[in-house]
């Protein structure tokens, strides 16, 4: 993946409102840095993180599909989470967890334009 934005919706067990909420991750590049490690570098816009990180995660690969498999992993900035997602063609889909809050979150996997290290 490179140069492409997961643009979707996510939910939250036990909300008020269960409508979904939308999302949108940027992902600049991914690269493996580690036996099951990969780097995502991503434009983030949540969580307290405003502009470009790299995120480093287990990556997981059931035959020809890869999914993030992360338990109780901490990630710097962010906290710590469990989550299951899958990756497949133009699509993702997959469960979160951050302490308390749990849910789903599904979309597409969108090329866009390469935007330069800021």
């Amino acid at each position: 993946m490179r140069n492409v934005a997961l643009v979707g919706s996510f939910t939250t067990e036990g909300d008020a409102a269960p409508a979904p909420s939308a999302e949108r991750y940027g992902i600049v590049s991914v690269e493996k840095v580690g036996d099951d490690l990969w780097r995502f570098t991503a434009d983030m816009d949540c969580c307290g993180i405003h502009g470009r990180m790299p995120i480093v995660v287990p990556l997981r690969w059931a035959g020809d599909t890869p999914m993030i498999a992360m338990t109780d992993t901490t990630l710097p900035g962010l906290g710590t989470f469990t989550v299951r997602l899958f990756f497949h063609d133009d699509r993702y889909a997959g469960t979160w967890q951050h302490g308390e809050r749990r849910g789903q979150m599904q979309g597409r996997i969108e090329s866009q334009a390469a935007v330069p290290v800021a």
